[in-house]
């Protein structure tokens, strides 16, 4: 065969060649396109789900009322500080437990406001005021929704100084805290006599009233009777267990709330370390019942009590 034959016949030979392998490149682009296509939309779709169990997480835990942690989060977050405090102990970082407090507040005075506006609304106010709560605690805290008008707060590395510390501050903050008002005029200065709600609140540390979650919940329970019997707008500490050493009940109450807190580095630096425990903040449907609906603020220097 001529050498011109020769190059014809590869010529011919080449075309299709050439041609299927266009075809196969162009058909390979595509199937990455494809690929590359729906490996997004499956990164879009587990954001997606992953966003919607947060969702999901953040609901079963919240209270959907005021908007703090309900029961569930309270139970569960109890029993896993109280093993990391216990935990310490067993690792050798520490003499004992760590310090670990309980504290049950108990708000009254909302049978006048539910009289008055409505159970929406004193729903709305119950809201508001466990926000500005949420507010008067560390970030390493939690505060949730025991029951009713009841909450819990579970402070960790805290001791019964720095726990009384918390429990003045959390009742002077009912007792003055500025309610929601739905009036169309000009807003009411703050009552001198406060407004009309008061707290008590009860306070169990482990180890010294137990060391497991039924028996401090008991403890805080019993000193938040207490209060409750010493006319409330007060806190009370959990005695000792029968048996156990130690100052009676009252006088390490009185003796807290004389003594200002010479407790530990993070009991001291508390009022340093404000912020919410809440994630769950949503919209609150009976916030804003009128238009000029105005959200209660915290008290400021010149509102604060001489």
């Amino acid at each position: 065969m001529t050498t011109p034959l020769l190059v014809q016949a590869l010529a011919a030979l080449g075309v299709p060649a050439l041609a299927g392998a266009t075809a196969l490149g162009l058909r390979g682009r595509r199937e990455r396109a494809r690929a590359a296509a729906g490996a997004q939309r499956l990164r879009g779709r587990i954001a997606e789900l992953e966003e919607r169990c947060a969702d999901l997480e953040r609901t079963a835990s919240c209270d959907p009322l005021t908007g703090v942690w309900n029961y569930r989060h309270l139970q569960l977050t109890l029993d896993r500080e109280i093993e990391r405090a216990r935990r310490a102990e067993h690792t050798g970082q520490a003499d004992g437990p760590r310090p670990l407090a309980v504290l049950m507040l108990a708000i009254s005075g909302f049978d006048a406001v539910v009289a008055e506006h409505g159970r929406g609304r004193a729903g709305a106010v119950l809201r508001d005021l466990a926000q500005r709560l949420a507010m008067e605690i560390r970030r390493a805290d939690t505060l949730g929704r025991y029951g009713g008008e009841e909450f819990l707060v579970v402070l960790p590395d805290t001791g019964a100084e720095g726990a009384a510390q918390v429990a003045e501050r959390l009742v002077w903050s009912v007792r003055r805290h500025l309610l929601l008002d739905w009036s169309s005029g000009p807003r009411e200065s703050r009552p001198a006599a406060g407004n009309g709600l008061t707290a008590a609140a009860g306070i169990a540390v482990l180890p010294e009233n137990g060391t497991h979650a039924a028996v401090l919940l008991r403890a805080a329970d019993t000193a938040l009777a207490a209060a409750r019997a010493a006319g409330g707008d007060c806190w009370r500490l959990s005695a000792r267990p029968p048996g156990e050493s130690g100052e009676p009940r009252a006088d390490r109450s009185e003796q807290a709330a004389r003594t200002p807190d010479h407790g530990t580095d993070a009991e001291r630096d508390r009022t340093e370390k404000a912020g919410s425990v809440s994630a769950c903040v949503g919209r609150d449907p009976f916030a804003q019942p009128v238009a000029t609906h105005t959200t209660a603020t915290a008290a400021g220097p010149s509102d604060v009590l001489s």
